[in-house]
């Protein structure tokens, strides 16, 4: 009896440092489908954290990215790789700590460029950009924001530019379709507030591509988990990913020709920390049913310096985009590995759909 009780002992030892490590061993989730999507009017959103990510992956795929929404974020590499400026200049910023001006972050957009790590800035025109600010976020507070709309005015004309305020609003997603929202005036998890009948995933997307046809309610696509493995060339956990992310499909996208959206959800908003209270209830899915829309909802996961099966130290104890360098220095790049992930998630979406099974 010796030997299995050993045998039953490494494997408890394993499953609790698999557990303190946030890795205990799961089902492995099924791949995301080939459901030949059309990239050509790809748009982008997202939130706090999620928000610096859309800008950036809007900057670095400027060729491909058509729109974005942004609520609770500042400029393209407004950090430049330091956590410091992050939490000062490029969130709350006061004596000493002033978020970039627009002419610091078109000299940082070109330098990119011209190293060929992003595509040409020339891709920006013909974009169009959704922004939002809250009265009362003092997370993300309104000199962030206005200094990335000074850059989009240095690069957009006005009619692509639409700004929201809402004095009364926290930092989060403002959101109809959560059936337990917090009150407007929050800036706790889920972070996602009803502020009256504000609409955000509507009204960003409304602006984006154009006119919509009527919310479905309730969805009827399919929200399909997905694994983010096979996108990140090494163990997501590197680069602080999770293994698991999601997309919406709706009936018709199974055809084939659809357009696709990517959400980026904020920090202490993946499906680690308030499950899928984002992917259900930010607002998208409404949308995505009746204007053939796809959405797609990659996941981050926290990290806090090692992790089981990693030599590398990775500090993001509140699950957020890598908006300041903590995953790797080329991070608001097309070589960024968070970037580079979700655009293979893409390319997988683009891909032409299988043929059909023969009839027997």
């Amino acid at each position: 009896m010796t030997r299995p009780i050993r045998s039953i002992a490494r494997l408890l030892a394993g499953l609790a440092l698999a557990t303190l490590a946030g890795t205990v061993p799961a089902a492995d989730p099924p791949a995301l489908p080939a459901l030949g999507a059309s990239l050509a009017q790809l748009t982008v959103s997202g939130v706090s954290s999620g928000g610096y990510m859309a800008v950036q992956f809007q900057v670095a795929h400027s060729a491909l990215v058509t729109g974005a929404g942004i609520l609770a974020a500042g400029p393209y590499e407004c950090a430049t790789g330091s956590m410091w400026r992050a939490l000062n200049n490029c969130m709350a910023p006061g004596a000493g700590a002033r978020a970039p001006g627009a002419e610091q972050t078109l000299a940082r957009v070109r330098e990119e460029a011209e190293s060929h790590s992003i595509d040409p800035p020339t891709g920006l025109r013909d974009d169009r950009v959704w922004v939002f600010s809250g009265g009362a976020d003092h997370t993300v507070e309104r000199p962030v924001v206005d200094a990335l709309l000074d850059f989009y005015r240095r690069v957009l004309p006005g009619d692509a530019i639409r700004f929201v305020e809402v004095g009364e609003a926290g930092h989060a997603m403002m959101s109809v379709a959560d059936p337990q929202p917090n009150a407007c005036p929050s800036s706790e998890p889920p972070f996602i507030n009803r502020c009256g009948d504000l609409d955000a995933a509507g009204e960003l997307l409304e602006h984006l591509i154009g006119p919509l046809a009527p919310r479905s309610t309730p969805p009827a696509g399919e929200m399909l988990a997905f694994d983010q493995r096979p996108f990140t060339g090494a163990a997501p956990i590197e680069l602080s990913l999770a293994d698991r992310g999601y997309v919406y499909v709706p009936p018709a996208c199974h055809e084939g020709g659809c357009r696709v959206h990517v959400a980026f959800h904020g920090c202490r908003q993946g499906e680690a920390q308030v499950g899928r209270r984002f992917v259900d209830g930010a607002g998208y899915n409404e949308w995505a049913d009746s204007n053939r829309l796809i959405v797609l909802y990659p996941q981050v996961r926290p990290r806090s310096g090692f992790a089981w099966g990693s030599l590398r130290w990775v500090y993001n104890p509140k699950g957020c985009w890598d908006w300041w360098g903590y995953a790797d220095p080329d991070y608001a790049t097309r070589n960024g590995g968070q970037i580079k992930a979700v655009r293979a998630m893409l390319e997988r979406l683009a891909a032409p759909l299988p043929p059909p099974r023969p009839e027997r």
